[in-house]
């Protein structure tokens, strides 16, 4: 089985409004769409998931496979 490269895979967390979660997806990672209450959660998640998808998918067999995670949130400010 092949060894995942020592490139870092970018995952992409995208906050749902009207859930009130954080949505996770990649295109690195065949697969990958999870989402949590917060970023925090939304890690730990995965830590889990990313490995288990890319044996899975890929076949790689690495113990360390390091990942960004890009977050994007948008908010409104108002004055009152």
């Amino acid at each position: 089985m092949p060894a995942a490269d020592t490139t870092t895979l970018e995952i992409r967390a995208l906050w749902d409004e009207e859930a009130r979660v954080w949505v996770a997806t990649s295109d690195d990672v065949p697969g990958l769409a999870t989402e949590a209450d917060t970023l925090e959660v939304l890690l730990e998640k995965l830590k889990a998931i990313i490995p288990e998808l890319l044996a899975l998918n890929r076949g790689f067999t690495d113990l360390i496979i390091p990942f960004h995670l890009v977050s994007e949130r948008t908010e409104i400010a108002r004055v009152s």
